[in-house]
């Protein structure tokens, strides 16, 4: 089955951008490659475009992508603009997760996210396109609430792991509505 292109959101466009110009910055390009990278990221419309450009560059995509973030007794919370890895592995003890994924650089069409939490809830904010299966997660004492489609989105998240006691909530970001006068 054919893959469906992966739309690139401006946010990634601009960390493509960035990693560019720090490879050249570094000497690691020449000026003739720079111009030729750069209009190719700011040109790209699927992430599929993106990857052979970054794919030579550090912050690039690596092959085997993979992030263990733990705690003991605090919060695990990744916002704003960091890099997704293919696959995110979560432990947490007693605290909560929030893993903000909206403005974040995603180099991959699929992420795979393993949650393992004894005591604490997990909050999974996706970009507005993207989709998320949460089948894999098993639970103790609490619930599983996704907001967001199961399938077909771009990027795609498959959640699997176990919360003891505890919830997770997969959703989109917000958005606030100004009141009418």
């Amino acid at each position: 089955m054919d893959e469906i292109a992966t739309r690139v959101p401006e946010a990634e466009r601009d960390r493509a951008v960035q990693l560019i110009q720090e490879a050249y910055a570094q000497g690691r390009l020449t000026s003739g490659e720079l111009e030729l990278r750069l209009e190719g990221a700011l040109t790209a419309t699927a992430r599929e475009q993106l990857e052979p450009i970054l794919a030579d560059l550090p912050g690039g995509p690596p092959e085997d992508d993979t992030v263990e973030l733990g705690s003991t007794g605090g919060a695990i919370v990744r916002t704003g603009d960091w890099q997704v890895p293919r696959l995110l592995r979560v432990h947490s003890g007693y605290g909560g997760v929030r893993l903000d994924l909206s403005q974040a650089f995603i180099a991959r069409p699929l992420v795979d996210i393993e949650l393992h939490l004894a005591y604490g809830s997990a909050l999974i904010i996706l970009p507005r396109d993207a989709s998320a299966d949460a089948d894999g997660v098993r639970t103790g004492w609490g619930r599983v609430t996704s907001k967001v489609r199961a399938y077909g989105g771009h990027p795609h998240l498959r959640v699997t792991g176990e919360l003891a006691h505890g919830t997770l909530t997969i959703r989109h970001p917000r958005t606030w509505r100004t009141p009418r006068h």
